[in-house]
């Protein structure tokens, strides 16, 4: 090379490719693991919320301050119910009285679609009687990092 000339060799190229692609290929596995690991964190996020929000129901039933639909067995009819409200028995005005601002999207579907349980149901059915809404889960098929399946969480 003459003085003064700049550059790189095509070793130098070679070598600095080699090692961006090792560089990305241990990357890639851990930016997927890191994604699922979140998505797992938002579905127990959403599936306690939805949870609470029936119990909070259920409560709300047992105790009297809301109307309870025969067969319910004091539970919601759906999980827009707890979205929408429930007017209070006690109250004149016809105040509501609601249980969750919104649906949670499914961070494993990417959907508003939840797999739904009511009192009748049998618990490893993954059909719906429509009777109440008593347990919820993801409709996801994926297994967690432990083998068990999302919807059984």
């Amino acid at each position: 090379m003459k003085r003064g000339e700049r550059g790189l060799t095509l070793v130098e190229l070679i070598v600095a490719f080699t090692i961006l692609s090792l560089l990305t290929t241990m990357a890639v596995p851990l930016a997927r693991y890191r994604v699922r690991i979140e998505k797992e964190r938002e579905l127990r996020y959403a599936l306690k919320q939805m949870r609470d929000a029936i119990d909070a129901y259920k409560d709300a039933a047992t105790q009297g301050k809301i109307e309870v639909k025969l067969g319910t067995d004091g539970y919601p009819e759906s999980l827009q119910q707890l979205v929408d409200g429930v007017k209070l028995l006690q109250s004149a005005e016809g105040k509501k009285i609601k249980f969750l601002r919104r649906i949670p999207t499914d961070p494993m579907t990417n959907s508003k679609e939840w797999g739904l349980h009511s009192t009748q149901d049998d618990p490893d059915s993954q059909s719906w009687g429509g009777q109440n809404v008593f347990d919820v889960y993801t409709k996801s098929l994926e297994k967690a990092r432990d083998g068990t399946p999302y919807s059984q969480w």
